[in-house]
């Protein structure tokens, strides 16, 4: 499934029903008013992690990036951003402590160099990746220790100008189901397959050990702009994709 570039502005209330899937995409560069404002939602365990940043390009994306996510999140549980409240996985996947007045609210955020895109359904397992696409200098090693065997051999069949947008597309879509089922690392990303042949279809089309797992979750490429890849996981099928543009506070 390929989702098409339309990013319109969402409506004031959004309304999230059975199969629906909302996408959100940010500009993680903001005016200074914005990111003043974006700040005042944010925990103090955030602002701690903010200030751990070196250069400022990143803590001010970190900043508008937490503020998005507590801002969109918010919106549906119809409280305030600050008061949205984290807990975390056992590999680190965030969920809601509360989510009070909407229960199975799902969500997974991702963010790369000046984009950020959150998905967010109800009641199912979601992930969702997104890379700017850049020149990897050791991309075959880091294909070799982190894709398939299957994945090597599409990967390095293919012609050298198609490789590097390939690498992302199998990458992005490998991050998003490991996102999704909150496992992290303890899942080696080379046992399972996707697909990343060009113009093939997003796909998981095999799990080690868990022969039914291809056919529970719903792989999306998503076109989220000009120089990234992005991909969706979702767990189930016969999903109803909706996008928005997020917009900052006026």
């Amino acid at each position: 499934m390929t989702i098409d570039d339309a990013w319109p502005s969402p409506p004031a209330s959004p309304a999230l029903r059975g199969n629906d899937v909302h996408l959100w995409r940010a500009d993680l560069n903001q005016p200074s008013r914005v990111l003043s404002q974006l700040a005042q939602t944010l925990s103090a365990d955030e602002h701690q992690r903010a200030e751990r940043f070196h250069f400022d390009v990143h803590r001010h994306h970190f900043i508008v990036g937490r503020g998005f996510l507590r801002t969109v999140l918010a919106s549906y549980l119809g409280i305030e951003p600050d008061q949205v409240q984290f807990n975390y996985g056992p590999q680190g996947k965030p969920g809601l402590q509360n989510s009070g007045g909407f229960p199975g609210l799902q969500f997974n955020l991702a963010h790369s160099h000046e984009l950020a895109v959150l998905a967010v359904t109800q009641d199912r397992e979601i992930g969702v990746d997104v890379e700017y696409i850049r020149p990897v200098l050791d991309m075959e090693q880091v294909a070799a220790r982190n894709f398939s065997p299957r994945e090597n051999v599409i990967l390095n069949s293919l012609p050298v100008s198609e490789r590097q947008p390939a690498f992302f597309t199998c990458w992005t879509r490998k991050e998003a189901y490991i996102k999704a089922i909150g496992e992290g690392l303890s899942r080696p990303l080379d046992q399972f397959d996707v697909s990343l042949t060009p113009g093939e279809a997003a796909n998981l089309l095999w799990v080690a050990g868990r022969p039914e797992e291809a056919l529970r979750w719903s792989l999306c490429e998503l076109d989220v702009g000009a120089g990234y890849v992005a991909a969706l996981a979702v767990e189930g099928q016969d999903l109803s994709i909706t996008k928005w543009q997020w917009q900052s506070f006026k």
